[in-house]
């Protein structure tokens, strides 16, 4: 009875007390238990969940949809333009006729930044906006102004010295520097080539493009994977390379536990359980291995999470992927890691039936072991006493 008291005991408390290394799989597959626990999302890795994934994944090309080619260089304040004027003839208003009729009279002016207001000064012409005009929208602007006074004049404007139309680059590259954009159009790899490169063209480089308050952020390995990322630059854009490690965690029934580094600019669901060693073959639940993971509120929503409950930006949720499904080892392969994921894979019921059950004979054996000890003795001075026969037989344990 004693036993049988001791054994049902443990039972009850059994699931509680048992070492693990994280939350059984029914614990994560039953939800929010705890009121006091950090609220989280199931959500299962399928086809459709892959889908709604890659729709958001990071990429530039996703932020800035804008697929024209590149601008036209417009004058701005602070630039610094040239204007040369000719005029048909000798005895106008800037040839003296002395100089005699030939082809070409003309004058330049010295050259001129584009004021606070945005505008040039030309002689006999006044105040003529430069500030967002094209050279020939200028140029024409000048030879209005003097048509009345000039000898059929004409005017042509040159960019001398950008200063409003530049691109920044900054950051881990060669020379950081603001670069005069260029009128045949540079796409981001061009920039950057500009700029010096990377300082470490490896898989841990990202770039962030920065435009009218909008930032779009992709590894750089990805603008040449993926050329739809490798955009037009505009003026004014800021270009920002840096270097960011992306690591993940391991955890549970998988071969090794601990932080792995990506070691590629992308990498996928099943090459990081690869890094990790695989899944515990005498240990591990195939049907339950959990990706933890923060989302977007917009991306849980579009993944049918009911986001009520949460009040921040980012929605914890827990990604299951079923590899019992041969099918989920397709889903592992397309599945994009993101920095600081956690894989926690969990034991097998088998697993945590063992477990209790050596917990349940060390338990009775510890209580049963001073019985056992006593009766032994007692037999003992007994037959040292001449009070049992060495013929009878004593069955003291089952051990």
């Amino acid at each position: 009875m004693g036993a049988l008291a001791i054994t049902a005991t443990v039972a009850l408390a059994g699931c509680s007390t048992m070492p693990t290394s994280g939350p059984a799989s029914s614990y994560v597959r039953a939800g929010q238990t705890d009121p006091e626990s950090v609220h989280y999302a199931l959500v299962r890795l399928t086809a459709d969940t892959e889908r709604v994934l890659v729709r958001n994944s990071r990429r530039i090309d996703r932020v800035f949809t804008d697929r024209r080619g590149p601008p036209e260089i417009r004058f701005g304040i602070g630039d610094t333009v040239s204007v040369t004027l000719f005029e048909s003839m000798a005895g106008g208003l800037f040839t003296p006729t002395e100089a005699g009729t030939r082809q070409g009279n003309y004058v330049t002016l010295p050259n001129q930044a584009v004021n606070y207001k945005g505008n040039i000064t030309v002689p006999y012409g006044g105040s003529i906006r430069a500030a967002g005009r094209t050279p020939e929208e200028v140029q024409n602007a000048i030879v209005k102004s003097l048509q009345d006074r000039a000898i059929e004049p004409q005017a042509v404007v040159a960019l001398v010295d950008q200063k409003a139309t530049s691109i920044s680059v900054l950051g881990e590259v060669g020379t950081p520097a603001r670069l005069p954009a260029s009128a045949s159009g540079e796409r981001l790899l061009d920039i950057i080539t500009r700029a010096g490169g990377p300082k470490n063209p490896g898989f841990d480089t990202w770039v962030t493009l920065e435009r009218d308050g909008r930032q779009g952020t992709a590894p750089f390995g990805s603008l040449l994977s993926q050329p739809a990322n490798n955009i037009f630059v505009r003026p004014q854009d800021t270009v920002y390379v840096f270097t960011q490690p992306q690591t993940f965690l391991a955890m549970g029934a998988s071969g090794q536990q601990g932080q792995f580094s990506f070691g590629a600019w992308r990498l996928t669901l099943a090459e990081a359980m690869a890094k990790a060693g695989g899944l515990k073959d005498d240990h591990a639940d195939p049907g339950s291995v959990f990706i933890y993971r923060g989302e977007p509120r917009e991306v849980a929503k579009q993944l049918g999470v009911d986001c009520t409950r949460y009040s921040g930006p980012l929605v914890p949720v827990i990604y299951i992927l079923d590899l019992r499904d041969p099918g989920g080892y397709f889903i592992a392969t397309e599945f994009e890691m993101r920095n600081k994921d956690v894989i926690f894979a969990s034991n097998a019921t088998s697993v945590e039936a063992t477990k209790f059950m050596t917990y349940l004979r060390l338990i009775i054996g510890t209580v049963s072991d001073p019985i056992v000890a006593g009766i032994d003795a007692y037999t003992l001075k007994g037959l040292a006493n001449g009070s049992i026969s060495g013929a009878t037989t004593i069955v003291t344990s089952s051990r």
